[in-house]
């Protein structure tokens, strides 16, 4: 089992669920740290006093303390970590379902188990962490769906710029036309059609009202 564990998680690790999760494990050295940028000091100084952690459970969202903090996310914590440290192995534990968070976290970020904060949650953080030492990818499975729904079409920070001008009420040619600005390509009026018209395909819409509504409902916007 895990030898020394980090946990990255603003509200009370004693009444976050987390610890109650691990005690079972008997896990020797389990750290905690209530904002990212501690938490990756903490990795830090571990990886160069070559005394690593095996594992980093990480929290998505952080209250603001007031303080400049260079990370503010789990997420930037965990792309930081694992550049850091590439094998390290990452679960997040969150209360975040939206299918496109949940698809960078585990298609681009590569992070060995996402974990739903739900009634559930102790029960499943306690699977995942046996799954990831087993070297198995784990999910919740409430969410397993979600993140197959969206798996079979890949959306790309063009498609949510796109539809983020889209929901603002902006038309085809001034969405063309920022495009050419920002530099996005394609960023011709045709191009811009011919990628509305695959969205809505993908995503059942008849119009570009219900394709905002439904891609709000993913959360990708």
């Amino acid at each position: 089992m895990f030898q020394k564990v980090l946990i990255a998680e603003d509200t009370d690790y004693m009444s976050s669920g987390i610890k109650i999760a691990l005690e079972s494990f008997q896990i020797p050295q389990i750290e905690y740290a209530q904002y990212c940028d501690e938490a990756y000091l903490k990795l830090k100084k571990a990886w160069l006093n070559e005394e690593p952690y095996d594992l980093l459970i990480s929290d998505l969202s952080f209250v603001d303390n007031y303080s400049p903090q260079n990370l503010t996310t789990g997420e930037e914590l965990i792309e930081k970590a694992k550049e850091l440290q590439p094998n390290l192995k990452t679960i997040v534990f969150s209360i975040e379902d939206k299918p496109y968070r949940i698809q960078h976290l585990c298609k681009e970020l590569m992070v060995n188990a996402y974990v739903w904060k739900s009634i559930h949650g102790q029960k499943e953080l306690k699977r995942a962490i046996n799954s990831v030492y087993g070297n198995d990818f784990f999910i919740t499975p409430k969410l397993a769906h979600s993140l197959r729904t969206i798996e079979t079409f890949e959306i790309t920070e063009y498609d949510v710029s796109l539809l983020k001008h889209l929901a603002e009420g902006k038309d085809q040619r001034e969405i063309s036309i920022d495009f050419k600005e920002r530099k996005m390509k394609p960023s011709s009026i045709s191009s811009v059609e011919k990628r509305l018209k695959i969205l809505k395909e993908n995503f059942n819409a008849s119009n570009p009202t219900q394709l905002i509504a439904i891609t709000k409902d993913f959360g990708l916007i």
